[in-house]
């Protein structure tokens, strides 16, 4: 497997080239080709690390309330889901109404305790060993760069769509570059000029991008990615007449999944779309009694995804999008002393869609800090893990986008596997 480090993406990638683009409001023959329909994933990632007890709480555990005299969710307020297969009862954070709206209609599967071993505790290494799939290795290809690898050429240039600006380490591939697009309505060749002038200038950039150096790979890469993104740029432009069935909150995240619907109702092509919300990384002030900094972070994750689903339903598109979620680590179970939570291991991860089986998957862990509580590690600190994140991702590989995961994930984690599709 080629290594790729981070630097190298980031200093010779696509994500340089595609930020200071805005497309033009004209469809092009090859947008209106790509009509066709065929499932999509929408990658949804929750960057620094969500605190899963208060987004999945275990309301009945009386050492989930000792752990956490500030923060812990009153037992009044959560949203019942129901229980696991041992017979916890669990419950969603109370900001958190869109989700239990889906979990209820039998769209969103929970599926608790996922995680690897030794979790790294590590923002970046963490990331990193999510996008490889590989606890081993942090500079590799990233697990759905090497699915679009293996897609029949010629691969669609838009067959990726990363809403962020810095591309992240599971879309990195080999073959494949993935624009950065986190605004559609400013994703175009960038040019002081207008008219035939602009036109001139980005018909000197193709035939610069045109020029393929085998003897300078990363040279070669950059050229490819570029001529990838003057390719989109009549498609993209197309999102961005979209009318929607709702009204999305004014914010990035429901904004950036507003312009994933335009492109999944437009048809543009693209099969793996990567949308990223921030501010996980809870050590401080995360709020009491159900309220506060995460609660809002909550409401903007809950609210948006609702948005989504329901603009996607109104369409009738979403029995073709499957919703994946997942943080780098969950967090400690005792609050710290500035009423937040630190690092820790095993979370939870979500799937949402119309062709998903909704419930809860695996089993709470009992916060009992005894040593010998087989479900907690690091001396009864954190959560251990259940579930490999790995089986999930071989589910999503297998049973969504028709993939073999064992060729892609480098191994078999489909043992076990999560029936959430």
């Amino acid at each position: 497997m080629a290594q790729i480090s981070r630097r190298e993406f980031l200093r010779d990638g696509v994500a340089a080239f595609t930020v200071s683009f805005t497309a033009p409001a004209f469809l092009s023959d090859i947008a209106l080709a790509q009509g066709a329909r065929s499932r999509n994933l929408v990658v949804v990632y929750l960057s620094g690390g969500n605190d899963a007890l208060n987004t999945v709480v275990p309301y009945q555990d009386l050492f989930y309330f000792s752990r956490r005299p500030a923060i812990a969710v009153p037992a009044g307020q959560v949203l019942q889901i129901g229980s696991d297969s041992s017979r916890k009862a669990l419950g969603l954070h109370p900001r958190l109404t869109g989700l239990h709206t889906m979990f209820n209609e039998g769209r969103l599967a929970v599926v608790q305790r996922t995680g690897y071993p030794n979790s790294s505790r590590s923002h970046f290494q963490g990331t990193d060993i999510w996008g490889t799939a590989n606890p081993d290795t942090t500079s590799g290809l990233g697990w759905l760069g090497r699915y679009l690898d293996t897609l029949p050429g010629p691969v669609d240039t838009l067959s990726g769509w990363n809403a962020t600006r810095e591309t992240p380490r599971a879309l990195v591939a080999r073959t494949v570059a993935v624009p950065a697009i986190p605004d559609a309505r400013t994703y175009s060749l960038a040019s002081p000029n207008g008219g035939v002038e602009a036109q001139n200038e980005r018909l000197a950039a193709t035939r610069i991008a045109s020029h393929v150096p085998v003897d300078r790979p990363h040279l070669s890469f950059v050229n490819g990615s570029i001529r990838g993104a003057l390719d989109t740029l009549d498609r993209v432009g197309s999102v961005n007449s979209y009318v929607p069935t709702v009204t999305y909150p004014n914010n990035g995240f429901a904004q950036a999944l507003r312009t994933v619907a335009a492109s999944i109702v437009r048809g543009i092509g693209t099969r793996v779309f990567w949308v990223q919300t921030g501010g996980f990384d809870t050590h401080a002030g995360q709020g009491n009694a159900g309220g506060g900094a995460y609660a809002t972070l909550m409401a903007t994750f809950s609210n948006g995804l609702l948005a989504f689903y329901t603009d996607l339903r109104n369409q009738g598109l979403l029995n073709d999008t499957l919703i994946l979620q997942f943080s780098e680590f969950g967090r400690r179970i005792t609050e710290n002393g500035s009423q937040g939570t630190d690092h820790g291991a095993a979370g939870v991860m979500m799937a949402i869609g119309g062709a998903v089986r909704g419930g809860i998957y695996g089993t709470a862990a009992s916060l009992d800090p005894n040593p010998a509580n087989a479900t907690l590690e690091n001396g009864g600190a954190d959560v251990r893990h259940e579930t490999d994140f790995r089986a999930v991702y071989a589910r999503v590989l297998d049973g969504w986008l028709g993939a073999d995961s064992v060729a892609i994930l480098g191994g078999n984690f489909r043992q076990g596997v999560p029936a959430i599709i």
